[in-house]
């Protein structure tokens, strides 16, 4: 894989997020691009439960993240940012950890109503992957993420600028500067980790904004 950078898209007032999605979508094909499937990027959270925290401890929240890119892993993620890849298997043990034994309360819970995804339209176009995604949590829109991936480069620096070129076509000025995730290792190399980090910083973000009433199309 590439180098992805991941943006939120304003919706303006007065139009719904699929219409907006509908322009985005537009917008990409007229540039050449083709349609190559869909794609998801999921999340759901746990919690620790007070029983089985250490009086001195703080409550533990993992987040377990999912990547149709990479659909044989699972991605743990903690509030401090840290991050575990692991193959599917570790879903197992986090199931494990929510089931409650005889007298005793399981070690984690899972936040009802927290699960949130972005899923969309996936295109290709020259070394470019370009995915649109509508975020929801349940049947509740949140907004409208955009990522865009170089594939030939895995070195943030290297190619910042040609894909801050496309990037402002598609969300204007959020895109002025790199993600914040990258900013601190543009010289790394790129993994599939610091995809993740920026869908769950963004997914942060709308998990604490009031879903606006849609307009009707």
């Amino acid at each position: 894989m590439g180098v992805v950078c991941v943006f939120a898209c304003p919706v303006p007032e007065g139009k719904s997020g699929q219409q907006v999605v509908d322009g985005l979508q537009k917008q990409v094909e007229m540039m050449g691009a083709s349609k190559a499937g869909n794609f998801l990027v999921d999340c759901e959270t746990y919690q620790s439960n007070p029983q089985n925290v250490m009086q001195s401890a703080q409550q533990c929240v993992v987040n377990i993240l999912h990547n149709s890119e990479h659909p044989a892993s699972c991605f743990a993620v903690t509030e401090s940012g840290q991050i575990l890849v692991s193959d599917l298997l570790f879903e197992d043990l986090m199931t494990k950890l929510t089931m409650a034994k005889a007298g005793r309360e399981s070690f984690y819970s899972q936040r009802k109503g927290f699960k949130i995804e972005s899923r969309g339209q996936r295109y290709e176009i020259g070394d470019f992957i370009i995915k649109i995604g509508s975020v929801s949590m349940g049947s509740n829109f949140r907004g409208i993420l955009v990522e865009v991936e170089y594939c030939p480069c895995v070195i943030m620096n290297d190619c910042w600028n040609m894909m801050k070129e496309l990037l402002q076509s598609l969300v204007g000025s959020a895109a002025d500067a790199p993600p914040s995730i990258l900013k601190h290792k543009p010289d790394t190399v790129y993994t599939p980790s610091d995809t993740i980090l920026q869908y769950q910083e963004h997914f942060n973000n709308f998990r604490k904004t009031v879903p606006a009433l849609q307009p009707t199309r």
